[in-house]
């Protein structure tokens, strides 16, 4: 069925497009992008009137758990969570069970995606075999796979010689090496962020530097390999200072901040909600208001949710014993407009470039931009809309999220993937 969307606010930041436009699907494909179209005979005419109309979003940094933690997540409950949060593409992280290491487990992923998934899904290789950080892992193989990135990400590449071998090898495939810069010697077993906050709640923290310090080591590697890195979920003032001093040198490196570290600070951990146990732990006021200010002037290129579930049993313990992570991918959209564009600390453009253009360039996949003859991914924002977040009603199997019952502005109510519309009005549409 051909699908006319009319009378958007279609921001397309790849093509500078901001203006009211209609466009035109049939088939898997945009046919075409112009004002008062026609619709054709049989057509679906969606009335977009004061809704913003973006290529489909793509969250580059997800957990789908699976294989092995299927207790946590699937593909089929995180990619459904994916398209209810308004996201029309997914990047999964490799460390599942067994670790995406070798060609089998990407095959696998993807095929597991097509069979049960609602939304595009791109594996992310392992850096090293069994994410030890002792030898990398077959990166040829891995790419000739699939994958469309490597990383350890959850662990940090401690060998400074692994860690240059990966980005060497790797730039011979063109992928970008996706770091998590963490000192775990400095972390030393650290429960948050090491400031006031840890002192009065008596928790043991972890310092800033422990983030900067493999910052730091890994631009310096970027610079002397010359292959692509990537900074995951970038948290702090002194790690947006070394990626803009790397950048003006001609470092190739890209990095993404996470809706939590860019709305949320560690004062939150005062109620002792697990939720808010995150990895790198959330940051003060400062600390945010820098990564903020590095994303609104492009030195972070990628909002990227970090979505981590986890079952409620192994969240519902002590601090101390809690896992690290949060869900993300339903509520990342509404958090980012409600903390920051709708306060003006940042533009529905600029937003929108850090979920389309800009992850679909930094992984080399497709869409990102709303193309005549390019692929139907789609999404659809209702900026007006508000509700109060409900983790109960999550498709995501974690509800370790600490906005629960929150209001929250500005919700996807409609996801295009491939010409089909996958989730309207927050429900997903089964075939």
């Amino acid at each position: 069925m051909a699908i006319l969307i009319k009378g958007g606010r279609v921001i397309d930041p790849a093509r500078n497009l901001d203006g009211r436009q209609d466009i035109l699907i049939e088939g898997e494909k945009i046919t075409t992008l112009a004002a008062n179209l026609e619709a054709p005979a049989g057509a679906r005419v969606i009335d977009a009137g004061g809704m913003i109309v973006t290529p489909g979003l793509i969250d580059m940094h997800v957990h789908l758990r699976e294989p092995g933690y299927e207790q946590k997540e699937t593909i089929a409950s995180g990619t459904r969570a994916a398209a209810a949060g308004g996201f029309t593409a997914v990047a999964c992280m490799a460390n599942t069970n067994p670790v995406a290491d070798s060609a089998s487990v990407i095959y696998f992923i993807k095929e597991k995606a097509r069979q049960e998934g609602v939304v595009r899904v791109y594996p992310v290789g392992a850096l090293s075999k069994g994410l030890e950080g002792k030898e990398i892992a077959e990166i040829g193989d891995l790419a000739a796979a699939g994958a469309v990135a490597i990383s350890d990400d959850g662990r940090p590449v401690m060998n400074a010689l692994v860690m240059r071998h990966a980005l060497e090898y790797a730039k011979m495939f063109n992928l970008p090496v996706i770091s998590h810069c963490e000192d775990e010697a400095l972390a030393n077993d650290g429960l948050m962020h090491e400031g006031l906050v840890a002192t009065i709640l008596g928790l043991r923290g972890i310092p800033a530097a422990a983030e900067e310090v493999m910052v730091a080591r890994d631009l310096i590697l970027a610079e002397l390999t010359g292959g692509r890195l990537h900074l995951a979920h970038v948290s702090t003032a002194g790690s947006v200072r070394l990626l803009k001093e790397a950048r003006a040198r001609g470092v190739r490196v890209t990095a993404e901040a996470t809706p939590h570290h860019l709305c949320l600070t560690d004062m939150l951990v005062q109620s002792y909600d697990t939720s808010t146990k995150v990895n790198p732990p959330l940051r003060p006021a400062g600390d945010v208001a820098a990564v903020v200010a590095a994303l609104a002037a492009g030195d972070i290129d990628v909002i990227a949710s970090d979505h981590a579930p986890h079952a409620d049993e192994d969240k519902d313990v002590e601090y101390d014993y809690a896992p690290f992570g949060m869900v993300g991918l339903e509520t990342a959209v509404p958090l980012v407009v409600t903390e920051l564009i709708l306060p003006g600390k940042l533009t529905w453009q600029q937003a929108i470039k850090s979920w389309t253009a800009n992850p679909a360039r930094i992984l080399n996949i497709p869409g990102g931009s709303l193309v005549p003859g390019g692929v139907a991914d789609v999404t659809i924002i209702d900026p007006d809309m508000e509700k109060e977040v409900d983790v109960n009603e999550f498709y995501s199997r974690g509800h370790n999220s600490p906005l629960q019952g929150r209001k929250l502005k500005g919700w996807p109510v409609l996801t295009i993937v491939g010409g089909r519309v996958v989730m309207e009005n927050g429900k997903i549409i089964e075939e």
